[in-house]
């Protein structure tokens, strides 16, 4: 597979979402919306995407991180004062981890292949090349990207200013 369909994967192209145009467009009120019987705010979904390239990163760069001993410690309390500028904070480190992964995603051949020790649950060790690392946190990223349609969508808010499918 081609370095750009992994840094294209990653800013949302083919059959993805962009997950920065899903969130760059709508106010800190509304990524702090929680919504009845649904666990996560727009905010919350974007700061635990945050969590997880981070930790993926760190790994990468052979800085491997103890892993969560709960899933909830991935996951942030929600904004206790959602302000607009805690909110532009957010999606900026969200937009600069995305663009770290895609440096990463158009490395060369070597690099993608280059192995490097992921901690999972229990701080057990595995091996998985680069790619397979940046596969996992596109995955990652898209499903949650899902759910920040979702939840605009709910909203009234879809789609984004920059576009998105409507169907």
């Amino acid at each position: 597979m081609a370095e750009t369909t992994l840094s294209g994967l990653i800013h949302g192209k083919a059959a993805h979402a962009d997950p920065v145009a899903c969130v760059e467009d709508i106010s800190a009120e509304l990524a702090a919306r929680r919504v009845s019987g649904y666990p996560h705010s727009i905010w919350q979904l974007v700061l635990h995407m945050n969590y997880w390239m981070d930790y993926d990163l760190r790994s990468i760069s052979g800085d491997a991180a103890p892993y969560p001993e709960h899933a909830s410690e991935s996951w942030p309390d929600h904004p206790q004062q959602p302000n607009e500028a805690d909110w532009r904070k957010t999606t900026a480190q969200f937009r600069e981890l995305l663009a770290q992964l895609a440096v990463v995603a158009e490395s060369d051949t070597a690099k993608l292949d280059r192995i490097s020790v992921k901690i999972g649950p229990g701080n057990s060790r595995r091996q998985c090349s680069v790619r397979a690392v940046l596969f996992e946190i596109i995955a990652h990223n898209s499903y949650h990207t899902g759910q920040i349609a979702l939840l605009r969508r709910q909203a009234g808010a879809w789609p984004p200013e920059r576009g998105g499918d409507t169907w």
